[in-house]
C-alpha cells in the first residue's frame, strides 16, 4: 500500500509499506494492505512505518495532531508538523 505524510510545510514520507502504526485519539493502531476505507483523528505522538512484513526495516515519527485518511489502499496522513523520531529531541 502507499503511504504519503504531509505537513503543511512539505511532504515527509511518500512510498510503498507494509503497514503503518498510529496514534489515534482513542489509542493506538495499525493500518494494514486492503484495510477498509477510514478517517480517524491523530493525537500526538509516535507514527511507525513498516517497510516490510518481518519489521525489520522501519521509520518512526514524533508527529503533532492531525488525521488520516485511508482509502483505496492509500494511507493519507495530515499533521501539524513531524520530525524523524531519530532526530527528536
Amino acid at each position: 500500500m502507499n503511504l504519503e505524510i504531509l505537513t503543511p510545510e512539505r511532504k515527509l514520507y511518500n512510498g510503498e509499506v507494509y503497514g503503518v502504526q498510529l496514534p489515534g485519539v482513542d489509542g493506538l493502531f495499525e493500518v494494514l494492505e486492503k484495510h477498509a476505507p477510514m478517517v480517524s483523528a491523530l493525537k500526538a505522538g509516535r507514527l511507525k512505518v513498516l517497510k516490510d512484513k518481518n519489521g525489520s526495516e522501519s521509520a518512526a515519527y514524533l508527529i503533532q495532531g492531525g488525521f488520516v485518511e485511508v482509502f483505496h489502499n492509500k494511507v493519507t496522513v495530515l499533521v501539524e508538523g513531524a520530525v524523524p523520531a531519530d532526530t527528536a529531541r
